[in-house]
């Protein structure tokens, strides 16, 4: 996996579109609880890898919703 690291003393905001595969969607799951507020993550695939992830995300207190788009926000 690759990665990218910035370093400095500035906050970095912004947006990074990924294609919609399991594999890119649940990792960016996880990685939303780590921002200040809701993330929201576009073109979520319904698979039921996802659906285990929101049900575990929300055993832990976790806000996960999903719209009719595929958009799903973790917060």
């Amino acid at each position: 996996m690759d990665k990218l690291t910035v370093k400095g003393g500035r906050r970095l905001r912004g947006r990074v579109e990924v294609s919609g595969a399991k594999n890119a969607a649940l990792p960016i799951m996880a990685a939303g609880l780590l921002a200040e507020g809701p993330s929201t993550i576009r073109g979520v695939p319904a698979l039921a890898d996802i659906s285990h992830m929101s049900r575990l995300l929300g055993e832990l207190g976790v806000s996960v919703s999903r719209s009719d788009s595929g958009a799903m926000t973790v917060e």
